[in-house]
């Protein structure tokens, strides 16, 4: 017989009835559940003295689990220690899970326990495991039957979860629309797309008390002469985006989608008949994934561009080599840098 020994400790053996090393092991073991053949580790003590196993009552629980575990992954069925990972995500009780559900009180307690759940609750529990905005939704409709307390930390913990989620669908998309450009280095300036130099290069202005009215236009433009400036002094940009030449400017590809990451400190301002998108960072802030070198460029950026408004700052963009070369809404190529006015 194979044995994995986990631990051995000096005890009272209830096989034999004398206080010596007692082994506990793990045993490969088959059984038969729902007419299907298993393999799984049952978990056994082990007696030197009469060369036998044996097992507790809390070792009698835990290899039944284990084995309807064996059986669940068998079906493609989440474990039980998969369901109490989902609940662990989003704080929430068993009881409180219930609820948002509809279910019996002890379901998802037998489910972590004893009982292998059917296809159709698995189902279920899947979809709150991998749409947190699903979760929200039923969380709401179930506010009334959860204490205040209760509803307010599984809001804040499956909030974040729906943003980590959807920011990494929008980084996807953002990656997914630069795929195409990578071929040409005088489009992408010899750098692959990094969104978190993207997201650091828009705090890092958007915490200068140098730069005045920091809008979503006159942001862009400053996105790209630090990108152009960078590619004019080193060879390669900082963050691998691609501009188009659109009417007011040069605009990064997917910068609709850009200014929702996380962490880019947008608030919208409503100007009345439209809104604007206003950036600002206040606090001690830290830019991990900007260099020194980085940061000096951004810097010199900052120091010609910053006080501009934005028709001013328009007007000097109409004046680059670069976008006067490129046809409206083409990309604009990196090949101009070194004719750039700063």
């Amino acid at each position: 017989m194979d044995l994995k020994i986990i631990k051995s400790e000096k005890r009272i053996c209830t096989c034999c009835m004398e206080e010596h090393e007692v082994k506990t092991v793990l045993v490969k073991e088959e059984a038969t559940f729902k007419n299907k053949k298993v393999t799984y580790e049952a978990s056994y003590l082990y007696c030197d003295m009469a060369e036998e196993l044996y097992m507790d009552e809390q070792q009698m629980q835990e290899n039944d689990i284990h084995l309807k575990d064996a059986y669940r992954k068998s079906e493609g069925l989440l474990t039980s220690s998969d369901i109490s990972g989902i609940r662990a995500k989003f704080g929430i009780s068993q009881s409180d899970l219930c609820r948002l559900l509809g279910w019996g009180e002890k379901t998802i307690t037998r489910y972590e326990s004893h009982q292998v759940q059917d296809k159709a609750h698995d189902t279920i529990l899947k979809k709150i495991d991998q749409d947190p905005e699903w979760f929200l939704l039923l969380l709401h409709d179930s506010r009334k039957d959860i204490s205040a307390r209760s509803f307010q930390k599984y809001w804040a913990a499956a909030t974040a979860l729906f943003e980590e989620e959807r920011d990494a669908y929008l980084r996807k998309a953002i990656e997914a629309d630069y795929a195409k450009f990578q071929k040409n280095q005088f489009f992408h300036g010899n750098t692959n797309l990094s969104l978190d130099k993207v997201v650091d290069v828009i705090r890092y202005f958007a915490s200068s008390a140098k730069i005045t009215d920091l809008y979503k236009v006159k942001l862009m433009k400053l996105m790209w002469y630090a990108d152009a400036l960078s590619y004019k002094c080193r060879g390669f940009t900082i963050t691998g985006l691609v501009y188009q030449a659109l009417p007011m400017g040069a605009v990064p590809i997917g910068h609709n989608s850009i200014i929702d990451l996380k962490d880019v400190p947008c608030e919208e301002v409503d100007m009345g008949e439209t809104y604007a998108y206003f950036f600002s960072l206040k606090g001690e802030n830290t830019f991990p994934f900007l260099t020194d070198e980085d940061k000096n460029i951004l810097n010199a950026v900052i120091e010609k561009l910053g006080k501009m408004n934005k028709n001013e700052i328009i007007k000097f963009m109409h004046k680059e080599r670069a976008y006067m070369e490129t046809e409206p809404r083409d990309v604009i190529s990196f090949k101009y840098a070194d004719d750039l006015q700063i």
